[in-house]
């Protein structure tokens, strides 16, 4: 385009310093001159509408940015909120799960009713189980005393068992001396009169 420019200039200026030229040269020269203009003119306008449209393309580019921009932003933000959601869902869950496991044990365990009727029977039960001990400790007190008395008897009876057969023994042995003493003195007075004959 420089160069154009540069080349109309010198034709411009060789046109106006060649009056002398005939007409139909300077006609010649200056038709040239004016296409030379219309294809810089043409140029400058092509220039012009490709620089507008760089600007645009440009302020295009901008915008895009701008919207690029806000959508990354805008990303982040969802980004962001879904991993909240994400967390409370799984808090959620969690919590869901521990309630499920709760409900499970509840389910499987009978009702307050149904517990405290239970809880009724058995403690009519460990009152009953406890009369009974108190009856069992009882008759096995009375045994005991009534086992202590048995023995109590029995030792007396042995000692009384022990002196009679002392008594007995001592009766023996004193019968047994009279017998043996009645016995000598009849045998001495057998051989008196067995003498008494040979004499």
């Amino acid at each position: 385009d420089e160069r154009r420019i540069n080349l109309m200039l010198k034709s411009f200026l060789k046109w106006c310093s060649s009056s002398e030229d005939p007409e139909e040269d300077q006609n010649i020269n200056y038709e040239r001159i004016l296409l030379m203009l219309a294809h810089c003119e043409h140029s400058m306008a092509k220039s012009q509408q490709v620089l507008l449209m760089n600007r645009l393309e440009v302020q295009n580019y901008e915008e895009l940015y701008t919207k690029i921009e806000n959508g990354i932003d805008e990303a982040q933000d969802r980004i962001a909120k879904c991993k909240s959601e994400l967390q409370k869902a799984k808090v959620i869950r969690k919590n869901k799960q521990e309630y499920d496991f709760l409900a499970r044990i509840i389910v499987s365990h009978p009702d307050r009713k149904e517990s405290l009727k239970r809880l009724a029977l058995l403690e009519d039960e460990i009152k009953k189980l406890q009369q009974v001990k108190e009856e069992l400790n009882k008759k096995v007190e009375k045994r005991r005393r009534q086992f202590q008395v048995l023995l109590t008897s029995a030792h007396e009876l042995q000692m009384m068992l022990q002196e009679e057969e002392n008594n007995i023994a001592d009766t023996f042995d004193l019968n047994l001396l009279s017998v043996e003493g009645s016995k000598g003195n009849s045998d001495e007075a057998t051989d008196s009169k067995e003498m008494m004959d040979t004499s």
